[in-house]
């Protein structure tokens, strides 16, 4: 029997999948935070900051957020004016600040996060619990494989 290739193979068309799965998430979480005039990304950076209450560097935030440095200052300026997050100086070092929730960013978050969690939650509905934590596994593994392939591409 033939190994199959091109746009019939599993492979691809489940690597299609994922790649429009992905997309419709996105565009849901817009339509999600807008009632907060937020973006998904700035969301993220928030929630992260929630997460990291001493702070973070933009070049940590930015690792986590798997997002180049310079589009995360943009996002960093965007809160700060709206007063969600703050930068603050290193002590031990004066170049260097780190990214802090504000206490409007902390109460936004009281806000948001209990129904992001429920909304989350049901993203999963139909699917059991079981089969979701293999979904993780399955998906970290695509991950995996990727980046793999990435690391051997000539740059």
């Amino acid at each position: 029997m033939r190994a199959r290739s091109g746009e019939d193979h599993p492979g691809y068309r489940a690597l299609m999948e994922l790649l429009r799965t992905a997309d419709t998430v996105w565009n849901a979480s817009r339509v999600f935070f807008e009632r907060w005039d937020l973006s998904p990304s700035q969301f993220n950076v928030l929630n992260l900051l929630h997460l990291n209450p001493a702070g973070l560097s933009q070049t940590d935030l930015s690792r986590q957020l798997i997002m180049h440095r310079s589009n995360l200052t943009g996002l960093v300026d965007r809160l700060e004016k709206r007063g969600l997050a703050a930068r603050r100086e290193v002590a031990a070092d004066r170049r260097a600040y780190s990214v802090v929730l504000t206490a409007a960013g902390a109460r936004l978050l009281r806000d948001i996060l209990p129904r992001y969690y429920e909304d989350a939650a049901r993203v999963w509905d139909r699917l059991p619990v079981r089969r979701a934590a293999e979904l993780i596994a399955d998906l970290q593994q695509v991950a995996r494989n990727a980046q793999h392939i990435a690391d051997k591409l000539p740059r």
